[in-house]
């Protein structure tokens, strides 16, 4: 799998990982966590180590965690989870249960969940990576709405590492948010590259055009993950799934030719995006 550099610390990231909101929420049906194990299991055999989390998830930092002892592959993953409460106390303890959670002394990045309180949380993070707890302090959102706000912290605070949507569905990222990451040197993680999911269904409808065999696709997953990192402001790409088969076909995004914005513009217009 390509990796694309940290800029802060120049650390080699592979560039697909995986998400886990919602499909990592099992914990209270024990007999769907083997299957979460194959789909870590997946990633990291595909050549990925980005595991992203959550508080807001339900069970999916425990789950995660128990994963990753009983399998004895935390060493193979970066985590990545986030802090989502307000209050600079009520944040630290909400860490604190996180590292529980997730069964590890060190996490590898901490962020602030869609900018929750992050005036507060801010010096807490940067204290903690003081101190060696986290490596990389970032700041998360999700919606195009909340893009002006990003691109305010992200211009008045150093920052390691920024996370927000980005899509053939969703491409207000292009305008500001990508080129200053560049810019200013901060790592970019992509949430909801398939838009959400119905932009995905929706093509699987269509035959794969040929060109898309011609850059190592054969799944239209893979057209959209590789359409997100023609971008090369783009650090990592976290689709979320539950299936070890869907981690394996996202992985495979990650290899082989990642043309670059001026490939996608003609092949956006054939697809009719």
């Amino acid at each position: 799998m390509h990796t694309r550099l940290i800029p802060s610390t120049r650390t080699p990231l592979p560039v697909i990982g995986c998400g886990t909101w919602l499909g990592f929420d099992v914990g209270s049906k024990p007999l769907d966590m083997p299957q979460r194990g194959e789909v870590l299991a997946a990633l990291f055999e595909t050549g990925g180590s980005v595991v992203d989390s959550s508080p807001m998830y339900g069970s999916a930092e425990q789950v995660v965690g128990d994963v990753l002892q009983s399998r004895g592959s935390r060493n193979r993953a970066f985590l990545a989870t986030k802090v989502w409460t307000s209050g600079r106390q009520a944040g630290i303890e909400q860490m604190n249960r996180s590292m529980t959670l997730l069964r590890t002394r060190h996490i590898e990045l901490m962020q602030i969940h869609n900018l929750q309180d992050w005036r507060t949380h801010l010096p807490t993070l940067r204290e903690w990576k003081a101190q060696g707890r986290i490596s990389y302090v970032g700041v998360t959102h999700y919606t195009e709405a909340a893009h002006p706000e990003l691109e305010q912290v992200m211009r008045t605070e150093p920052l390691d590492f920024v996370q927000f949507n980005y899509s053939v569905a969703s491409r207000g990222a292009e305008q500001r948010l990508l080129p200053l990451a560049a810019e200013l040197g901060i790592a970019v993680l992509i949430n909801l590259p398939f838009g959400g999911g119905k932009l995905l269904r929706g093509l699987r409808e269509k035959p794969l055009p040929g060109w898309a065999l011609e850059v190592g696709c054969t799944q239209w997953n893979q057209v959209l993950l590789k359409f997100v990192l023609s971008q090369p402001a783009v650090t990592c790409v976290i689709p979320g799934t539950s299936s070890p088969l869907h981690m394996r076909d996202n992985a495979m995004a990650g290899k082989g030719p990642l043309p670059g914005p001026e490939f996608w513009k003609s092949k956006l217009a054939e697809l009719g995006v």
